[in-house]
Order: structure tokens, then sequence, then C-alpha cells
């Protein structure tokens, strides 16, 4: 039999060296999970989706960010203090230029700008370093700046517009700067064993993973709190699942958003069908409530299920000195916002059901089909976990994980000491 690793006369072939390794590296990961249908039907959904797929289309030597490595892991700590030194010896040959912004760069345009944008990839890796210095924005590029896109939170389209040129442009010193703070940060979060199950919320990305066994098995997007009402780092155990939640208005929200709202509009609770009531749970009507005081706040507003609900069809509950949860939204077009810092605090998921799915997958009695029903029926159930999962909201805005692919996010409430570092957000 051929020696696949040999060709005809040219010594080691070097791509079936590499092949064989990714087979063997496929191989040990699909044995972790062979004994889980579930976890494996997930992983293959989830690498099924994975940003960038074709990237190799226009290289053969840099990947887009894997879809299945945790942001919270050992490695991810151990990947990040390397990055911390790489960006250091960048820092030290001059850091990377300023690339001029213009409305927009994108395939086929020839720019003085594009000269430039060519040296700002191949600085960090995202262009090979022999892709040339012309000033036509090429299918190399084009890959280089989605791969870009991808390790900085905006979508990936291939086209730099006033997003992308904001992060392009972002001082080497910076960046530097979060690397290093970030490292502390995991270091921290990494110090303990991590459960074999667990739930992140990364706030700076508003992004959700579900960990299994060290694979994301599911990976979501999220809209978190905005700046003037941040969503708290914490750390958790989910212990049940509300279908068809009903919503009771935080006594803050009452003050800040549900007074001033009645004041302009005598009609507004009834028409997201609000309910009031005294501390004896009898009904009220708006007319009964004088909205010019802050007599608001001694009653309790509930809002009923359905497809309006602020929570949308579900709700993710865990205990919370901070009261609050994660839930499904009737405001599903957040999630295609790159900003999505929206919320009172709460913590909004996209594809809420794949996430409940996996929640519920050792709990007898909610299969998919189970899930699905239950929502369908409008119904207030409840699904309490068999085994309680981990949970953790953690405010991370730069890591790298052992692909070698680094990632960053904008400081949005400031706790890097660095102010935003891009973009903007709704306070």
């Amino acid at each position: 039999m051929p020696n696949p690793v040999k060709g005809a006369g040219r010594g080691p072939d070097r791509r079936a060296f590499l092949g064989i390794l990714g087979g063997l590296a496929a191989a040990a990961t699909r044995a972790q999970a062979a004994e889980d249908p579930t976890l494996q039907m997930l992983i293959r959904q989830n690498q099924q989706r994975e940003i960038g797929r074709d990237f190799d289309s226009a290289s053969r030597s840099i990947h887009m960010p894997k879809a299945s490595l945790p942001t919270l892991s050992p490695a991810t700590e151990q990947s990040t203090e390397l990055a911390v030194g790489q960006y250091a010896n960048i820092l030290a040959r001059g850091g990377w230029p300023v690339v001029p912004p213009t409305d927009r760069l994108r395939l086929g345009n020839r720019h003085p700008s594009v000269v430039p944008l060519r040296k700002r990839l191949i600085v960090v890796g995202d262009l090979e370093s022999n892709a040339g210095a012309s000033d036509i924005f090429d299918s190399y590029v084009e890959a280089a700046v989605r791969r870009f896109q991808a390790r900085h939170g905006v979508s990936v389209d291939g086209i730099v517009r006033k997003e992308t040129f904001n992060r392009l442009n972002v001082p080497c010193e910076t960046r530097l700067a979060q690397l290093k703070t970030n490292a502390a940060r995991l270091k921290t979060l990494t110090a303990n064993p991590l459960p074999s199950r667990f739930v992140m919320v990364n706030i700076p990305a508003a992004q959700v993973e579900a960990v299994d066994n060290g694979v994301v098995v599911s990976r979501h997007i999220a809209v978190v709190g905005r700046i003037s009402r941040p969503s708290p780092e914490l750390s958790s155990k989910i212990f049940e699942v509300n279908f068809n939640p009903f919503w009771t208005v935080p006594v803050s929200i009452v003050r800040r958003d549900l007074i001033p709202l009645m004041q302009k509009d005598p009609n507004y609770l009834a028409s997201e069908h609000i309910r009031i009531y005294d501390r004896h749970g009898n009904e009220l009507t708006a007319k009964q409530i004088d909205w010019n005081s802050e007599e608001a706040v001694n009653y309790r507003f509930r809002q009923d299920p359905g497809s309006f609900n602020s929570l949308g069809n579900v709700r993710i509950d865990f205990p919370s000195p901070h009261g609050v949860y994660m839930h499904d939204t009737p405001e599903k077009n957040l999630f295609g916002e790159d900003m999505r810092f929206d919320s009172s605090g709460c913590v909004r998921v996209q594809n809420v059901r794949e996430l409940v799915d996996w929640l519920l997958g050792d709990t007898p009695g909610w299969s998919r089909d189970q899930v699905d029903a239950a929502i369908k029926s409008g119904d207030r159930i409840d699904a309490k976990l068999k085994k309680p999962v981990q949970l953790f909201w953690v405010y991370l805005t730069a890591w790298a994980t052992p692909d070698g692919v680094v990632q960053f996010r904008d400081d949005i409430y400031n706790k890097d000491g660095l102010g935003l570092v891009a973009g903007t957000a709704k306070g």
C-alpha cells in the first residue's frame, strides 16, 4: 500500500500529512461524543454553521475562528497569555499602519487605502505575508477582511465600512492592554476546574455558548444590557425553563419607563397586555392610579403570556440577586445588529429553543417535540432540569483560542479602563 505521507519522489507531502493529523483530531472528538447522539447532532449542526467555511477558497494557511472552541477554558487562558507576547512583539516592531477611511472598500475596488489595509491585515496574520502591496481589493483581501470582521464581532461581509475602519484603526497599544487585562480575568475565571456542562454569556461579545466536555455545541447571538443598565457578571445555576411565561415588571422599569409611558399614552398598559395588581392580588384599572406621582411603584404590573410578551415564549431561570434571567424576545430584529446592547440587564437569546433543547436533554419527558409542543400550547408550563447547569456571565473583551485566533470586542461598560474601543452603543 503506498505511503500517503510520501509524494512521487518529492519527500514528505505536507498537505497529506496535515490531512492525516486533522483526521486523527476529528476522530478523537467523535470518540469523545460517541455515546451521546444528541451531543453529536448539535456539534454537527454547529460545525455546519461555522462562519466563513469558504475562507480557504482564497487562503490555504489562514482560517476563520473555529465555532467549537469555547471562550471560557484553561486552553483559552493559556492561548491569551501567548497572544500577549505576540502583540507585544508587533508593538515592538512599530505596530500597524492607519488605514485612511473612505465610504467603503469592497471586492474589485482600486483605492490608495487598500495598500495600508493589506499591510494592516498582514501584520496580525489575517492576510498571508506574500499577498503583495497592490491597491486592488482582490479576493485575498476580501477573505482577510472577513476573518478580521469575525474576530472583531462585526457583520462578516468582506466590505470595509465605518464599523470595520474603526476597528482597523484601534492602536496596537490598546489591543495589547486589552489582552493583558483579559488574560488576568481568564486566569481568575479558570482558577477552579470548570464543570463538564455549562452555559457562558460573554457580555461584551453579546454571545452565549453551551459547552459540553470542552466543546461548544450551541452558540447564540444575544442582546445584553445597555450602558445605563448593564448586565451583571455572575455565577449561578440554571434550574428551570418556563414556557409562555408571565413578565412581572421590575420596580426599576416601572419607575424609569412605565410611568413616563403612561403619562404620554394612558392606553399603553392595555395595548401591551399588562395588568395591575395591588398587594392583596386585586386587579386594578389604570384610571385608579395617579400617574403624575410615584404611586405606581407600590403596585405589581404583570404582562400576560403571548407572542407580544417581553420575554417571548421562553424564560431560562436561575437564582440571581440582580433579578435577571435569560429569555426569548418578540424583537428578533435586534439580533441582526452589530451593537446588541439594548436590554435592561437581562440576556435575550437568539434560537433559544436550541439552547433549551440542550438544557433539557437529560430531563425525562422533554424531547425536542415536547419542547415545541409546550411552546405552541400557549400554556404556562415549567420544566425543572433533572440536574442544574452551571451558568457564567463574564466580561471578556479580548481572548485567544488554541487555533491561534485572537478576538476583540468593544469595552462597552468601560471596565478595561480604555473607554469604548470602537463603535457606539445605546445609553
